[in-house]
């Protein structure tokens, strides 16, 4: 369905146009009628599929000049991001209203300036809840006049503990208005805002067979734990992609994959919550104009990144919650362009979960080997080949053929001179490229249980909480990947996969558990007696102590009586 069939002003088809727009996507369609009409909507729509136009045209069409300078529109989501990108949005697709101006609202900004702008006046605010609230609470924005109120991703600002500030802000919104929701998924919380706070909503969405886009080419990798990094690069060096997301689960691993891909010569940079907004946006507008070409980051960061011209994903680490691959893979493929989405997975459990996904999503997820040095190197030297084909076909050096005929005087031939300068070129072309040649024997090892020891202990006051929050934030693990802990008085252990040992230990040698720096080895035993192997001076327990003061405990805290049932610690 054409824009200009759906009830909206000559303006903001205009404005549609201009910005690209001709043909609806399903759920623009769907929604834009009805909010037209003043009607209560539920949409369900992922992310890509084109649902700021479908709430933000109806919006910019439904102002009341009478009631100029008046918020009239309130737009909540969960992320400055997001918040910058929608009013951007709603900009473009006001381009032809003067009558209509738009502000944004968030945390980590100058409070000031967003004073300035309110009271300078604007009828559609776009906000982050927290922010919101600052505001009201400043009386800087005042709410009585507000027509239509749009929760867009509810279900991430409810996750991320918005639910209270959406009710507040709520109860300082007149009851005559309309309220829209658009979320991923439709959760009980969710469920429990419409069923208050709207008015006979008609549930509006994309019919999808599967779960994600269609455009987007999914494709996953298996190495062994501890090669993701070197596997990464391979991939980035041999699919070269114009602009490329990465995602990984934690800050911190957003900060150390960065240092190692710009220290390997990659125009990359990392986006996460930690970061100052100046800094996020100095990012945002590299990646934006193409001065750094590959963007790592946290699922919560990339809220509200819109690029249209995003070629790959690359998920680094298994997304904490299916719906965040969704998430993830829908920032490519987008307005008509093919994109592909690539997922390094190492082991059992991380396969487990892939599956769980692509079971999920209904999508399939094509299995691919990681290319070799000599694949890659190849490929760029045939690369090259071509390139030099073009500009000798061109004519644009033929003026250094004076330099070749001075070469060849000296007993160089043409030959010779050409194989070194291509010589050199492919050097350098391939200085980057990893060794990654891995043989079937190197994946399959190591699916057992292994047992590690870290040098802390009951007289570090460390309980089993302490342990495994170490493990999984340094190791990017979830928690359920441990077993048993069992701390004595100066260590304790842990039961962890196999084929996960050697990752854990460099991960977690030398960080803080606690306020203690650890040591982490492979568990040998404790033979008749507790061993104090990290402190040689330590004094020896009596060797007819063989109980031992420790306690045992599952990966979720729990103790573990003698028989090897399970009870529940009491605190």
């Amino acid at each position: 369905m054409l824009f200009s069939e759906l009830g909206l002003s000559e303006e903001a088809v205009r404005a549609a146009s201009q910005m690209g727009f001709e043909e609806a996507t399903e759920i623009q369609s769907k929604t834009i009628p009805l909010l037209l009409e003043g009607k209560d909507v539920i949409g369900r729509s992922h992310t890509g599929t084109g649902k700021t136009a479908a709430f933000g045209l109806p919006a910019v069409d439904s102002i009341d000049r009478s009631m100029r300078g008046k918020v009239q529109t309130l737009i909540l989501c969960p992320t400055r991001e997001l918040a910058l990108q929608i009013c951007g949005e709603i900009r473009k697709f006001s381009a032809f209203m003067p009558w209509v101006h738009t502000c944004a609202v968030y945390g980590g900004a100058d409070i000031e300036k967003q004073i300035a702008q309110l009271r300078k006046g604007a009828e559609i605010v776009v906000g982050t809840p927290g922010r919101v609230m600052d505001h009201i609470s400043r009386g800087t924005l005042k709410l009585e006049n507000i027509r239509t109120v749009v929760l867009d991703e509810a279900d991430e600002m409810l996750n991320m503990g918005f639910r209270e500030d959406i009710e507040t802000i709520l109860g300082f919104v007149p009851d005559e208005r309309q309220t829209v929701l658009f979320s991923a998924t439709m959760p009980e919380q969710i469920m429990a805002i419409t069923e208050r706070y709207q008015r006979s909503p008609i549930v509006v969405g994309a019919e999808q067979k599967s779960r994600t886009v269609e455009s987007v080419d999914q494709y996953y990798f298996s190495v062994p734990m501890g090669r993701k990094t070197d596997a990464l690069c391979m991939l980035l060096l041999a699919y070269e992609p114009n602009l490329a997301m990465i995602f990984c689960n934690t800050k911190c691993m957003v900060d150390e994959l960065s240092e190692q891909l710009v220290s390997k010569g990659f125009r990359a940079a990392g986006l996460h919550g930690d970061m100052k907004q100046s800094g996020r946006m100095q990012v945002l507008n590299a990646f934006k104009s193409g001065r750094i070409n590959i963007l790592i980051a946290t699922d919560v960061a990339a809220r509200g990144i819109d690029i249209d011209n995003v070629d790959a994903v690359f998920n680094y680490d298994i997304p904490q919650d299916i719906e965040y691959y969704i998430h993830r893979i829908g920032r490519t493929g987008r307005a008509g362009k093919k994109g592909a989405a690539y997922t390094i997975i190492s082991g059992r459990r991380q396969a487990g979960e892939l599956r769980e996904i692509a079971k999920y999503t209904k999508a399939h997820i094509e299995r691919r080997e990681i290319p070799t040095r000599d694949e890659v190197s190849a490929a760029k030297i045939s690369a090259l080949t071509e390139k030099i084909k073009r500009r000798a076909d061109s004519g644009k050096y033929d003026r250094f053929s004076a330099n070749i005929a001075e070469l060849e005087a000296q007993g160089y031939s043409a030959e010779r001179v050409a194989a070194a300068l291509l010589g050199m070129r492919i050097s350098k072309e391939t200085a980057a490229v990893p060794e990654f040649n891995i043989d079937h024997a190197e994946r399959e090892k190591g699916r057992g249980v292994a047992r590690i020891e870290i040098s802390v202990g009951r007289q570090n006051k460390i309980a089993p909480n302490f342990i495994l929050g170490a493990l999984a934030e340094t190791t990017g693990l979830p928690g359920k990947s441990f077993g048993k802990i069992d701390i004595y008085d100066s260590f304790t252990t842990v039961e962890i996969p196999e084929n996960e040992k050697e990752h854990i230990i460099t991960s977690m040698n030398g960080t803080k558990i606690n306020g203690s720096r650890i040591k982490v080895r492979t568990f040998e035993g404790v033979s008749g007696k507790e061993q104090h192997r990290f402190d040689e001076n330590a004094p020896r327990r009596r060797s007819d102590d063989r109980h031992y003061s420790k306690g045992s405990y599952d990966s979720r805290g729990r103790t573990r009586g003698n028989h090897g049932g399970v009870r529940k610690r009491h605190h």
